[in-house]
């Protein structure tokens, strides 16, 4: 890409090379759609003169297709590259710290996948010692389930502690009942559909570019002790629906080309619909912070199912695609003690307390406790894209 007049610090998330979409309130105006770049946030609507952009959703935008998001994208590249323009395009650079940022689309159905063999491996071997900590299936097809649409959440809403029913403590025991005393984490990386299907006709992965717009990041809070009571036979419900939290820019698939890598590898045939004749691995580095400090780096590049592949089984029963439509990868772990992405996974169940560098041990959430995930990519030319941040802060149950 070009070199743009715009002054992006060094370092900066969003350099020219990434360009995500948000959507964001400026001071006394209305939601819309705009484009980060350095510290600024391009109103889009404005700068190019099309009313698409001047809502508060990616979704009208979206539905267009992947053409139209690569003319998009070229378009705000020229404005941004030619000096010529900067007169007319400067007024619509807003401050990203003078604006609020808010959910980037509008939700339709939401799947969450348990793509990484390090967290369900982590995940089994607590669960089920002594056996396969993977289940017979795990390495045959992407595992998910049907999650909460409704609660899904920008960056930065309050986490209100869940409540519910827990494990008898003995047998014989009614089931308990109170606040979530194992709340925990899980950080992921979200997949937007942009582009929708037709009922009945499943989407291979040669298609994932055409229907996927974007990546974001997800923190898919859980409360281990409902889910532990609820989900034999169906899975999460109650431990799991009460918030997801999703970050506020959407890094388009077009600025990941330099991060696409080679899954691991297959132990298993694949079954046709998911071969990929293109890797779409994707090396991404998130990092865990509990409260400022540090806690986990984790490795996108590790999951054993890719998005594409997700996709692609998402939809091989005829389960069609609509615009909105959000799906996650589930934990990220890696292999090492420092890459698990579940306080279940760094505390191993509880047993061993997470010391923070304050002196403060955890072994899940207590009230107050802030979360952020931020994530990093190599883009175009040699530079790191950012995907920015997903924060929560835990509040007491209600």
């Amino acid at each position: 890409m070009n070199h743009t007049w715009v002054t992006v610090p060094d370092g900066s998330p969003f350099p020219l090379e990434n360009l995500p979409y948000g959507v964001f309130t400026p001071a006394g105006g209305e939601a819309r759609v705009g484009v980060a770049i350095g510290g600024q946030v391009l109103d889009l609507a404005a700068a190019l003169g099309d009313d698409t952009f001047a809502h508060g959703s990616l979704n009208p935008f979206m539905a267009q297709g992947r053409a139209r998001w690569q003319e998009v994208r070229a378009a705000v590249v020229r404005l941004l590259t030619d000096e010529a323009r900067r007169p007319g395009v400067e007024p619509h650079l807003h401050r990203l710290d003078a604006v609020d940022l808010g959910m980037p689309f509008e939700p339709a159905d939401y799947v969450d996948f348990y793509a990484s063999e390090h967290h369900a491996s982590n995940i089994g071997r607590m669960f089920r010692p002594g056996s396969d900590p993977l289940t017979p299936q795990w390495k045959h097809l992407p595992i998910g389930y049907h999650g909460r649409a409704g609660t899904l959440v920008p960056s930065g809403t309050p986490v209100v502690r869940p409540s519910g029913q827990q494990r008898p403590s003995g047998e014989g025991a009614l089931p308990g009942f109170g606040p979530s005393l194992r709340l925990d984490i899980e950080a992921e990386v979200g997949f937007v559909v942009g582009t929708p299907s037709v009922l009945g006709a499943p989407v291979p992965t040669d298609d994932f570019r055409e229907h996927v717009f974007g990546v974001t990041l997800v923190n898919d809070w859980s409360a281990r002790d409902i889910q532990n009571w609820e989900y034999v036979p169906l899975g999460p419900f109650l431990g799991k629906s009460f918030a997801t939290s999703v970050g506020h820019w959407v890094v388009p698939l077009e600025a990941l080309e330099e991060a696409r890598v080679t899954p691991p590898a297959r132990e298993h045939e694949l079954r046709p619909y998911l071969v990929e004749k293109e890797d779409w691995g994707l090396d991404l580095t998130l990092e865990v912070r509990l409260n400022g400090h540090l806690v986990a780096t984790l490795p996108f590049a590790a999951m054993y199912w890719t998005p594409a592949q997700m996709l692609a089984h998402m939809t091989v029963n005829g389960a069609s695609l609509r615009t909105g439509d959000f799906y996650a990868s589930g934990t990220v772990s890696g292999p090492g003690q420092d890459q698990r992405g579940s306080l279940m996974e760094l505390s191993w169940g509880g047993a061993e307390p997470v010391e923070l560098p304050d002196g403060t041990v955890r072994t899940f959430l207590e009230d107050g406790d802030e979360v952020t995930i931020s994530a990093t990519a190599p883009g175009a030319g040699g530079v790191r894209i950012g995907f920015g941040s997903v924060t929560g802060r835990i509040l007491p149950a209600v």
